[in-house]
């Protein structure tokens, strides 16, 4: 793999992913942002954060696997979430736990999250983008 993760000594250590990641590949793979819909275009999880994190993540992983890439080649995951409070971090840690143990992934790589007013539709919660790097 091209990627290395890491907690840092004197950084909290938090379970569900690491603080930074180390790329040594040569190709950099940028994935547009994923939403919670499926293959048929039906929107998954409306109302539901932790599943439409889930979903979302899965995407990332079809979107991965189409260029020969993995979770495991991810350097960097940013979500963005619609009306951002401190209390919807559960439902958010849920789905992202969720998806890593369908996907296989232990631990996940740096992720930051950022609170959004709205996202492409009226149903969409969450939405994740991912920076890959593969040999």
């Amino acid at each position: 793999m091209a990627i290395t993760l890491v907690n840092p000594e004197g950084l909290p250590k938090v379970d569900i992913y690491r603080q930074v990641s180390v790329a040594t590949g040569s190709k950099l793979v940028f994935l547009a942002g994923q939403v919670a819909v499926d293959a048929a275009g039906a929107t998954v999880g409306v109302g539901d954060l932790a599943a439409q994190v889930e979903q979302c993540y899965l995407n990332v992983a079809t979107a991965l696997a189409a260029v020969g890439a993995s979770f495991g080649d991810v350097a960097k995951l940013t979500a963005y979430v619609v009306d951002w409070t401190p209390d919807k971090m559960p439902l958010l840690m849920e789905g992202i736990t969720r998806a890593a143990a369908k996907l296989g992934v232990t631990p996940v790589p740096p992720f930051t999250g950022l609170g959004v007013s709205a996202l492409a539709g009226p149903d969409l919660l969450v939405e994740v983008e991912a920076t890959a790097v593969i040999d």
